[in-house]
């Protein structure tokens, strides 16, 4: 294998004044212990010193591919990555990983550059290479930091931005000394990469917020505290925002150390100094208590993201419960609603409702299902459009995905059930809308007038020429010279007797442009008529090309009108992008609604297609009714292969049963059985059915979880001393409504304890 490896690496061909130059250059470079640095050395790329080291070991599980760059004590190690490697390093580094940041130099010798720098927060620069050929999962999201520490309390100030969906939040608030408020944020948002001031605090205090972001997975970027400033911040607001900027100066007024956080986030992610951002983000006031809280203990308790441990897709919730047709839309919404569970008992309901439509009507379910398939991932295309460098493919596949909407509107108005109204307010009355003449209709119209809709079918992007008189003209003219040709080929067979295309080819080249071609055998043939009256280009293996001066005379024109009629489609391609980006507003709206639908459809293909059918839960506020869960299952478990799941029930009665303690034999399913109760408590307030044959759920503002110590041992902390911390940070931050699952308390380390 690792002789294998070695045989495949690109080989790095310096000699020893290059290598002199590039190590001289190498060694300028700013120490960042984060960065992995690649340099482009156009058919492969490499990393030096420790960065090779470090990719050596993790992703070529051995050294043997590392080569020695230069001699003596100058000498640096290296390591040569093709371009597949380059892809798989840089998805893990930016989408899976949040230890690193990615940078790729351009350049010769000793003279190179900066050109693309990606962190797990801002991975815009990359996006081409991480999504080339995966659907996006996930939408990182960057956050900002303004902690002020006073006596035993801190506050807050939180901004965020989400670079996909363009939007910026706000948020201020108190918090405890273990930042319970600060991890139930990070969770909701789905965070990779968090901004600091540079010592904003006495570092005890600091210790437990670097603790929270490690244990949220989230990636620490300390700038400098000048950085936090609001100065100028309306103004800088004004241009990105979209419509007035009187309601963004009110809402600025609400915060004071939030505004520090935000300021230092438009400079660090330098939205300002991209002017296809303008007039097209959002800001928003985060309100910490209108989700569900919970933490990263919670998170892992539950199971509820995906793992890279997972043995398959059943062991994650999101894994188990993600069945979306849509190109990468559904799954993000989906993974977005799993952090962030409803509280209010109607929204709850208006989504059960919902889905309870699609799983009574199987015609309507399947229906859905099958349009859904062939919408692309509407979201990042709209990004893509208004990107600098856009193509016709963006305008196309948005084209492909409008016009399925008639037809997804045309299932849900057959639809006649008991939840008729809700449909009609939730999805027919907004498709109308956006399907008027005014609305994506007219974008419709726009491509089937400028796009060459038949060319589609060679996968060529073309527009179309009757959209432009002068595209027409040229379009004329091709087709005139290509004429010329092909009667050219005609006279050509007849002077040399060969029968057309099929002895005497005719070919287009990078090399030479138009020519003929003929096998050597009829070469032979006619090998006194060639050298007479045409000019030989190559003899090969496969045959002899040749050409006259006619041949060239056409081939040269018809380069010319062809580069010609390339340049001026590419100034019409602009033009149809940029009407097309006028749009954008329609699509961002047609998107959030085609994503709802497809996890709803998704929920409701979950529960009818696990082995027993899940039941609509009976949810009610949190001040009223009880927790009961008659024949609970726990969904990942009972999903597994080979396992005959024994449910069980759960009675939580307010002010009777309100508290209970299970006990019973290792490995009897203790941690299974109070594990469950969370999960149904948490897929009920998402709004889905549960592994249950009757179950009541009243509204929970937060599950907190303790569950097995395991991994204290690494931060210096005995299971002991962390059971008590969390059973702090839980006391502090659990009201009467939240739903607290302890597994195993206060078990010390020694063999009696097990009494304990």
């Amino acid at each position: 294998m690792e002789a294998e490896e070695s045989k495949r690496l690109p080989e790095l061909k310096l000699d020893a004044k290059q290598a002199q130059g590039f190590i001289s250059f190498f060694k300028t470079l700013p120490r960042d212990s984060r960065a992995v640095r690649f340099f482009d050395r156009r058919d492969y790329y490499t990393a030096h010193g420790e960065n090779a080291l470090f990719i050596s070991k993790t992703y070529y599980h051995t050294t043997t591919a590392l080569r020695q760059l230069g001699s003596g004590p100058d000498g640096l190690s290296s390591v040569s990555v093709n371009k597949n490697m380059f892809e798989t390093i840089a998805r893990d580094l930016l989408l899976e990983r949040t230890d690193h940041t990615l940078e790729v130099y351009e350049g010769s010798g000793s003279n190179w550059r900066l050109c693309k720098s990606g962190t797990p927060g801002n991975i815009g620069s990359f996006e081409d290479i991480l999504f080339a050929n995966n659907d996006m999962q996930d939408t990182p999201v960057t956050v900002a930091l303004f902690p002020i520490f006073r006596e035993n309390q801190c506050t807050v100030g939180v901004s965020f931005v989400d670079m996909t969906k363009r939007k910026l939040g706000l948020a201020e608030f108190l918090d405890d000394s273990q930042f319970t408020n600060v991890e139930s944020l990070l969770v909701a948002l789905g965070c990779k990469e968090c901004l600091l001031p540079m010592e904003s605090g006495k570092s005890s205090d600091l210790k437990n917020l670097h603790e929270a972001l490690s244990r949220c997975g989230v990636l620490l970027t300390e700038r400098k505290k000048s950085e936090f400033k609001s100065r100028d911040l309306v103004q800088d607001l004004s241009r990105i925002i979209r419509g007035s900027i009187e309601p963004v100066r009110d809402l600025l007024s609400d915060f004071e150390y939030a505004l520090g956080a935000l300021g230092a986030l438009l400079s660090y992610a330098e939205l300002l100094a991209d002017d296809s951002n303008y007039g097209n983000y959002s800001i928003q006031k985060y309100n910490l208590d209108s989700y569900m809280r919970l933490d990263s203990a919670a998170m892992r308790a539950l199971n509820v993201v995906e793992n890279k441990t997972d043995l398959n897709k059943n062991f994650s919730l999101f894994g188990l419960m993600n069945r979306t047709c849509t190109a990468g839309m559904g799954k993000r919404l989906l993974n977005r609603w799993l952090k962030q569970p409803l509280l209010d008992v109607n929204e709850i309901n208006c989504r059960l409702d919902l889905v309870q439509a699609f799983v009574e009507d199987a015609e309507l379910r399947q229906g859905l299902r099958q349009h859904l398939k062939r919408i692309s991932d509407i979201e990042r295309l709209t990004h893509n459009l208004r990107k600098k460098t856009a193509n016709l493919q963006p305008v196309i596949k948005l084209y492909q995905s409008c016009i399925r909407v008639p037809y997804i509107k045309g299932i849900l108005e057959q639809y006649e059930g008991q939840f008729s109204g809700l449909i009609q307010k939730k999805y027919l009355a907004p498709f109308e809308y956006l399907m008027g003449d005014d609305q994506l209709n007219k974008f419709i119209a726009l491509v089937e007038v400028s796009v060459d809709l038949d060319q589609l079918e060679n996968g060529e992007y073309m527009i179309s020429p009757g959209y432009d008189p002068n595209l027409a003209e040229l379009k004329n003219q091709l087709s005139a010279v290509e004429k010329q040709i092909h009667n050219l080929h005609k006279q050509t067979a007849n002077d040399l007797d060969l029968p057309l295309d099929k002895a005497l080819k005719l070919e287009k080249g990078t090399q030479f442009g138009h020519a003929f071609r003929i096998t050597k055998k009829e070469e032979q043939k006619v090998r006194k008529k060639l050298n007479a009256n045409f000019i030989i280009l190559e003899t090969r293996k496969d045959g002899v090309k040749f050409t006259n001066s006619k041949l060239k005379k056409l081939g040269d024109q018809y380069q010319k009108l062809f580069s010609e009629y390339t340049s001026y489609q590419k100034g019409l391609v602009a033009r149809v992008v940029d009407t097309s980006a006028t749009f954008s507003e329609l699509f961002e709206t047609l998107a959030g609604i085609l994503s709802e639908l497809d996890v709803l459809l998704s929920f409701a293909d979950l529960a009818i297609s696990c082995p027993i059918a899940y039941v609509r839960p009976d949810v009610t506020p949190s001040d009223r009714g009880d927790i009961i869960l008659e024949g609970s299952r726990h969904p990942c478990v009972e999903a597994q292969d080979g396992v005959n799941f024994i449910p069980n029930d759960c009675t939580l009665v307010r002010g009777k049963s309100w508290f209970q303690i299970i006990t019973g034999p290792n490995m009897g399913g203790k941690s299974t059985f109070i594990r469950q109760v969370g999960v149904i408590a948490l897929m009920a307030q998402v709004g889905c059915f549960v592994p249950c044959d009757k179950a009541c759920i009243s509204v929970r503002d937060c599950i907190f979880t303790r569950v097995g110590a395991g991994d204290c041992q690494l931060r210096g902390v005995s299971t002991f001393m962390q059971e008590m911390l969390e059973t702090a940070s839980i006391l502090n931050g659990a009201s009467e409504k939240s739903l607290i699952i302890i597994d195993e308390l206060g078990r010390g380390t020694s063999t009696y304890d097990g009494f304990g």
